[in-house]
């Protein structure tokens, strides 16, 4: 049984001390989770690692996660293809806490 497609807002922080998924940012795609990355906003790189930290937190393989929205933005949207029921869950726990 095929899981659906999850489009996920995100914030991301580049050049962050350490990489960290957690925290919300009311951006212009709406409630999104914070992505903190080592990664300098250079050349798309800030982008591919926030895109590999989000399928790690979300327990999903980095290559069904997409970039839907914001290629030269902080606030992107995430699309995860073939979602497992409990994902919706996971973003919203880790974007508002428990």
């Amino acid at each position: 049984m095929r899981g659906m497609d999850v489009s996920v807002p995100v914030r991301v922080k580049p050049g962050a001390s350490r990489a960290r998924v957690g925290g919300r940012h009311d951006g212009p795609h709406g409630p999104a989770l914070v992505v903190a990355v080592n990664a300098p906003p250079v050349d798309g790189r800030a982008t591919e690692a926030a895109r590999r930290a989000l399928a790690t937190a979300l327990g999903v393989r980095p290559a069904s996660v997409t970039l839907r929205l914001g290629a030269a933005s902080r606030d992107k949207v995430f699309l995860v293809a073939d979602a497992p029921e409990a994902l919706a869950a996971a973003v919203t726990e880790l974007r508002d806490g428990g």
